[in-house]
């Protein structure tokens, strides 16, 4: 699996954030072949204040569904609406995902 991942940095002003994320993601959510998304928003760091407002991960099945999507028009829509957002206000990366089952780590008991 693979994901898109957008990194929103702290707005100037939190309602024109808003307006212009719930314009791009109504837009995001047009494009084709999206497997996941997931929507995280950013409470702090163990130093303090985050650097990150929000995350917004779009998952697909396959780098090439990934390159299709964003290629498509609907694609190109959201990619067109992130010049809405000052520029250095947030940053874009692609990514592998490995998951695995459970995620607990077996312990030796006494």
């Amino acid at each position: 699996m693979i994901k898109f991942v957008v990194m929103f940095r702290q707005p100037d002003d939190r309602g024109d954030f808003e307006n212009a994320y719930n314009d791009f993601l109504a837009l995001v959510e047009r494009m084709p072949d999206i497997k996941r998304r997931q929507v995280v928003h950013v409470l702090g760091s163990p130093q303090g204040d985050a650097p990150y407002h929000r995350l917004l991960e779009i998952y697909f099945d396959t780098e090439e569904q990934l390159k299709a999507s964003l290629m498509s028009g609907a694609g190109q829509e959201a990619g067109n609406e992130l010049g809405r957002f000052k520029e250095g206000s947030f940053d874009v990366q692609f990514a592998e995902v490995y998951e695995e089952e459970g995620g607990s780590t077996v312990t030796e008991t006494t």
